[in-house]
């Protein structure tokens, strides 16, 4: 049996050092174009097949971890493919790692995932992103992470960030839902935990106010990010006197249950209750009207995020000092058929 080729076998083939083939493995942007191409030439000739367990026995850490904690599924999965997809792009494995926000021992979990040899890095989504005692532990212990948070200023000094203006999105909404001619707006909010729900009830009560539209407490009820929150919360609005004419549920999924409640309840949407969303999720397509929401392009997001991550590693690899610059989207209002004029 022919013995398997070694990465010393492809550095003498390649005429180069066994540690310039592991950086071209690795996908270091410090080698140049023609010694890649010399390197995976003799890769190829040799059918050599790099040991991963090897390389992490010696610590080369080559894995991403996605921590989350989220119950919509759909964010979930678009945020694995973006964070993939740029995984794949630089020779980088995923680690996909649910934690329970609320659960006792958050900081000690995160820590125990930083800590594998594997791990180069963490892609931080909220709330964990967002916790301020989180995030400054981990820094403390040099763990490389970027955050995706809901805002559009750095409130802190901790790690890159991509920005989600969530803020200015719910004002838009909101003011498209004005210039219809609606004033008795309602807004379901999702878990407080997560500061997309507050910024973007913030935004909404914004652009109330600059309308010289009183916000009404009745009118605004805290959820959770799901379909039964938005049903049940709608229901309890439509019996309401008067009830709202339109409702800026702060996801799909609960505008999805919005819908659901309002069919249950005869009320024809959008002609006496307008409906919007937030995410441009497959519940906006897939329901019937077709929901008006906010796009976030959330493939992109993480791709953007995992890219800040990576340079953030190869950085420290090189020993430089090089400034990650943070990132920002601000989510595009979609019309479709769930909104019309008053």
């Amino acid at each position: 049996m022919k013995a398997k080729a070694t990465i010393k076998d492809v550095a003498k083939l390649a005429g180069v050092s066994f540690k310039t083939v592991s950086r071209v493995i690795n996908r270091e942007p410090s080698v140049g174009e023609a010694m890649q191409q010399k390197v995976w030439k003799a890769i190829e000739e040799l059918d050599y097949q790099p040991n991963l367990s090897a390389r992490q026995l010696r610590g080369s850490a080559s894995f991403i971890a996605f921590i989350y904690d989220n119950p919509n599924s759909h964010y979930v999965i678009e945020m694995q493919h973006g964070i993939l997809k740029e995984c794949q792009s630089n020779g980088f494995e995923l680690l996909i790692h649910p934690v329970d926000a609320t659960g006792e021992g958050l900081v000690d979990e995160l820590l125990k995932v930083a800590s594998n040899s594997h791990i180069a890095g963490l892609i931080l989504t909220p709330p964990f992103s967002e916790s301020e005692e989180v995030v400054s532990i981990l820094a403390e212990r040099g763990v490389k992470f970027t955050r995706i948070i809901s805002g559009d200023r750095d409130p802190d000094q901790y790690g890159p960030k991509v920005f989600i203006d969530d803020y200015r999105a719910a004002y838009k909404i909101t003011q498209y839902l004005i210039g219809l001619g609606h004033r008795r707006i309602a807004f379901l909010g999702g878990e407080e935990e997560h500061l997309s729900s507050v910024t973007r009830m913030q935004g909404y009560k914004a652009a109330l106010e600059a309308n010289n539209v009183s916000p009404e407490d009745g009118l605004v009820l805290p959820g959770e990010y799901n379909f039964d929150s938005g049903t049940d919360r709608t229901r309890s609005l439509l019996t309401l006197d008067p009830p709202p004419t339109a409702i800026f549920a702060c996801n799909d999924e609960i505008a999805a249950g919005a819908l659901f409640a309002a069919r249950i309840q005869q009320v024809p949407v959008p002609q006496q209750l307008s409906i919007i969303g937030f995410e441009d999720s497959p519940f906006s397509r897939q329901s019937w009207p077709k929901l008006t929401t906010a796009h976030q392009p959330n493939p992109e997001i993480a791709e953007t995020a995992t890219r800040l991550l990576i340079d953030l590693v190869r950085a420290s690899r090189q020993g430089t000092d090089n400034q990650v610059a943070d990132q920002g989207f601000q989510p595009q209002l979609i019309v479709r058929d769930s909104t019309c004029p008053r």
